[in-house]
């Protein structure tokens, strides 16, 4: 009598994509566009801190050879280095992920790059509730600490569209940029929209009459599901795609947050320091008396699992998303 055994599922929470099943995807976004980018212009080099394929800067390094640095794992040197080649003229784009130049290189970045406004791009993989891997690797609070150093520029991509279009004009801008950075099989979301990135802008990406989200990164794409599934029980939801949180398009989306719609920022990142309290401080300088409420991490150290398990925990998934909207219409 021969058994036959089912194959056994390998999965990676570091690597495990937040994509729904069936969705559109590039993949390596940022690798490819980075590479279309160096083509343009011999100023682009890459750097990496030993994750170059985790952030699929090992497609640019195998693109440019001559232009790759692998600084192993030592982020302060990667960053130092970065800002020295800037110092020359060179356009680097350096990548580790989100915790470790967050909380290992803050000082090296704020004093060899954002002090003298040299044009060094961080990239940083992991960015928010990405990894199952646990509080060692989930950058929760990435935008918290960016956002207080002067002179950076703070990118939370939604999707492919927004990282292939952003490449080119974070290499063009001046001063250090921090690009939250979404590898591998990237969804294709924005594309349906008509909708083109540009840096330091936000775009309202769907109009509604009852609801507005205010949201960031890979939560436009939850909030865009949310507000297609929230049209079968007639509530009608705008969405503003906001992926330039520093410096903050505060006209546009203040103009929409000034109406007596239901309002919510949406953001793969803790409550504290990233896109609400963004929009919260706009809204009172502005004088609004608006309430916003935040669908957002909890100010807390996460867990470790799978990404579905974890989204749905912390109030990330588009049902968690669906179900704050209609608790509170």
């Amino acid at each position: 009598m021969t058994t036959t055994t089912a194959p056994k599922l390998k999965t990676s929470a570091m690597i495990a994509s937040f994509v729904d099943p069936g969705q559109r995807t590039v993949t390596a976004p940022f690798g490819n566009a980075l590479v279309t980018a160096a083509r343009e212009n011999d100023k682009i080099v890459g750097l990496s801190a030993d994750l170059s394929k985790y952030t699929d800067m090992h497609i640019f390094a195998q693109a440019f050879p001559e232009r790759f640095f692998q600084m192993g794992m030592a982020e302060q040197l990667l960053f130092g280095a970065a800002a020295g080649m800037a110092e020359t003229g060179l356009i680097p784009f350096a990548s580790t992920y989100s915790v470790f130049a967050a909380r290992r290189a803050y000082d090296f970045l704020c004093l060899d790059a954002a002090e003298p406004m040299l044009n060094v791009n961080i990239v940083g993989g992991l960015p928010g509730l990405t990894t199952g891997y646990g509080p060692s690797h989930q950058a929760t609070e990435d935008m918290a600490i960016f956002r207080g150093m002067p002179n950076l520029t703070i990118v939370d991509p939604c999707d492919s569209v927004d990282i292939e279009q952003a490449v080119p004009q974070l290499a063009a801008s001046d001063g250090p940029t921090y690009l939250r950075l979404l590898r591998g099989k990237v969804a294709t979301v924005l594309d349906e929209y008509d909708y083109t990135f540009e840096l330091g802008k936000a775009k309202v990406i769907r109009p509604g009459n009852d609801v507005v989200l205010v949201s960031s990164g890979l939560m436009t794409m939850r909030a865009l599901q949310a507000a297609s599934n929230l049209e079968k029980h007639n509530i009608d939801v705008a969405v503003v795609h906001t992926p330039t949180i520093k410096p903050f398009d505060a006209e546009t989306v203040l103009a929409e947050l000034d109406t007596p719609r239901l309002a919510f920022t949406c953001e793969n990142h803790t409550k504290i320091g990233g896109l609400f309290e963004t929009v919260a401080s706009a809204v009172v300088e502005r004088g609004l008396g608006k309430r916003i409420g935040a669908i957002s991490l909890p100010d807390e150290f996460l867990a470790a699992g799978a990404l579905p398990t974890l989204h749905d925990r912390y109030g990330l998934s588009t049902t968690s998303v669906e179900a704050r909207i209609m608790a509170e219409l």
